[in-house]
């Protein structure tokens, strides 16, 4: 399959088809009473083909902040308003500017609507054209049995996917299983949200049965890449039972009040121990199809600049390259059809003047309290690391030769910079650190340095519309082969596969889950957090915080495994969307998005200015913001819908 053509926006949803479904109501699946243009659009192969294509134009762009929530709408990154390069549209729901009439990165309303839907895409239309497809697809005269089969898998695939994008913002949705027909009475049209369990064993069934013609791996790397196999459908499986598994949805008392007009309990109050359960075997089974099909952590020193690279930098790069590496071994299920050129673009540090024509965004800013929470190079947190009793972070130190791969040698930087993780430093630009990459990679002897302060090019005030709000800036999402001249700001990008799934992210969500299984934490639930420590030096949990932590029983009990394993979570997949929504099924929003944001003082030319900590915002967040609200026009003309709490 020719991977451009999934990048042209719903062009299968043709011959009318989208206006005829969407005509019927804002989402509802409703055969179109059109059967010629039907039978047109499945007469043979080709026209079956682009529809397929259609059913994929789909998927939300991952690697898009303007459509993309998770990396815009929490308090990871901040960004600057009037800004260029990305629009800063969704960062107003980190700022608390959700609302009804015209909700922010709206996915459930229709097609009708695609012109306002501030960032989403109708999944609820996507949804009917899949069943469109499933329903039709016998047709063409020239498909032959196996290319059907896999096809179909990848619709219930690509079905499964839409269904949990939505449970995953909105909780209790209806279930399309099938487009009702045009004769449908009004009543019959309004479908009720199902409980979330319902919604969760539907989604679970539907990737069950997309496995069995699925592909165990891509073989055509160059055209298929992006496409589903057994293991990518094992992966969601395994993570839409551990989101059902997790505090948002398992037992969450404070939806106790959200029952719909047939009188059922929308959300389970009773808390379900063997939700873990299922989702740990889940993640066992995904994980090892996963191993099967070839799929291992990803390791810079196996790429083919690395030989020259010292240590340090090679350790900086793992996660990095993890993430920008295209199609590495790691990436379980990748962004295909959307190159991020605009994210690598607003990650762009500045290294003269030059670069500050227009090209570089430089505006994806790391807040303080993100750059805070890597571990110190010991492997554990800076507030429980007993070498860190009585340091202030913010004080002055001077980079020297045994930071020199991290900090620029005689630059005068903070505590804060020195002695932190290899995962800080391949995550974040801060001033005076290094950066490999931009035409420097055959050697780490020469790497740039970035300035960070007042009107330095880096990450400074000017020009108004591209600077870092905190003082620091996004490495991590930046490949090291882009590049832009010194001579001025014509940047070149190269792209890669934003991963949506990757390894790592499996080995950690197994242990959150088998440290919910047992009574207490063991040598497996330690074994896959150390696994992703290991590729960036670091020690094993157990050893790390007995050796350097001043609370060194952490790791024995479930509780202090429990906080381990979320902070592994928030350090290895920084940046990557995830954070957003693990937050949200751990109930722990309201704890962190209720503090302040906060930053450097980016307007200090000095460092005494420079390194003072500011607030820059203070967002508010509620119980109500944990689900999307439902766009209050579909609920007027819906009326069997209820509204999420509290909107």
């Amino acid at each position: 399959m020719n991977r451009k053509i999934l990048n042209i926006s719903r062009i299968v949803v043709v011959f009318a088809l989208v206006a005829i479904i969407a005509s019927c109501d804002d989402y509802l699946n409703i055969i179109p009473d059109n059967t010629p243009t039907i039978d047109h659009a499945f007469k043979n192969r080709h026209e079956a083909e682009k529809y397929l294509y259609g059913c994929f134009s789909f998927l939300p762009n991952h690697a898009d902040p303007t459509s993309n929530p998770a990396l815009f709408g929490g308090d990871e990154v901040w960004y600057i308003d009037p800004a260029n390069i990305v629009s800063p549209l969704l960062w107003n729901i980190a700022k608390g500017n959700q609302g009804t009439n015209s909700p922010l990165a709206d996915y459930w309303a229709s097609i009708q609507d695609d012109s306002n839907l501030q960032g989403g895409k109708a999944l609820f239309t996507a949804l009917s054209d899949c069943n469109i497809f499933l329903e039709n697809i016998d047709k063409p005269f020239d498909l032959d049995k196996s290319e059907r089969d896999w096809w179909v898998s990848e619709v219930l695939f690509l079905k499964a996917y839409y269904h949990y994008y939505l449970f995953r913002m909105y909780g209790p949705i209806p279930l399309i299983r099938e487009n009702l027909p045009i004769s449908s009475t009004t009543e019959e049209v309004r479908r009720f949200r199902e409980p979330v369990d319902d919604v969760v064993e539907y989604i679970v069934e539907l990737l069950d049965q997309s496995l069995e013609n699925l592909p165990e791996e891509i073989l055509d790397v160059t055209s298929d890449m992006g496409r589903p196999t057994k293991a990518t459908a094992l992966a969601l499986k395994a993570q839409v039972l551990t989101l059902a598994a997790s505090p948002l949805f398992n037992g969450n008392t404070d939806y106790a009040s959200v029952v719909d007009k047939k009188g059922r309990q929308l959300f389970p109050q009773e808390y379900r121990p063997e939700k873990w359960q299922r989702a740990a075997a889940a993640l066992k089974e995904a994980i090892d199809a996963a191993h099967e099909a070839g799929h291992e952590l990803f390791d810079f020193s196996e790429t083919t600049f690395a030989r020259d690279l010292n240590a340090p930098t090679i350790l900086a790069m793992q996660v990095r390259g993890a993430v920008t590496e295209r199609w590495n071994k790691e990436i379980i299920w990748g962004e295909s059809n959307f190159n991020p050129d605009a994210l690598q673009r607003v990650c762009f540090p500045a290294w003269n003047p030059n670069h500050n024509s227009g090209g570089i965004g430089k505006s994806y800013a790391p807040t303080l309290q993100v750059v805070e929470q890597f571990y110190t190079s010991n492997g554990v947190p800076i507030e429980e690391d007993r070498d860190w009793e009585g340091v202030d972070p913010i004080g002055i130190r001077t980079g020297d030769a045994s930071h020199k791969f991290y900090i620029k040698e005689g630059y005068q930087t903070v505590n804060l910079h020195f002695n932190r993780e290899a995962r800080f430093y391949g995550s974040v630009t801060f001033d005076g650190g290094t950066f490999y990459g931009n035409g420097r990679i055959s050697t780490d002897d020469n790497m740039w340095h970035t300035p960070m302060r007042g009107a330095d090019p880096g990450g400074g005030v000017a020009p108004t519309e591209r600077y870092s709000s905190t003082g620091y800036l996004c490495k991590k999402l930046v490949h090291y082969l882009s590049s832009v001249p010194e001579a001025n700001s014509s940047i070149t990008t190269y792209r890669y596969a934003f991963p949506i799934i990757r390894l790592a992210d499996l080995y950690l969500m197994y242990a959150e889950a088998l440290n919910e299984v047992k009574s207490s934490p063991d040598e497996e639930v330690y074994e896959y957090v150390d696994l992703v420590r290991a590729r960036t030096g670091l020690k094993g949990v157990v050893e790390s915080w007995q050796d350097h932590s001043n609370v060194p029983d952490k790791p024995a009990s479930k509780e202090g495994m429990r906080e381990i394993i979320r902070r592994e979570r928030l350090n290895e997949l920084a940046f990557e969307g995830s954070r957003f929504w693990d937050l949200r099924r751990w109930k722990l929003s309201e704890e962190y998005m209720n503090r302040p944001i906060r930053g450097l003082n980016i307007r200090g030319e000095n460092p005494a200015d420079f390194y003072q900590v500011r607030e820059i915002y203070r967002p508010t967040f509620g119980k109500k913001d944990y689900l999307w609200p439902i766009r209050l026009r579909v609920l007027l003309k819906n009326t069997n819908l209820v509204q999420n709490l509290g909107w």
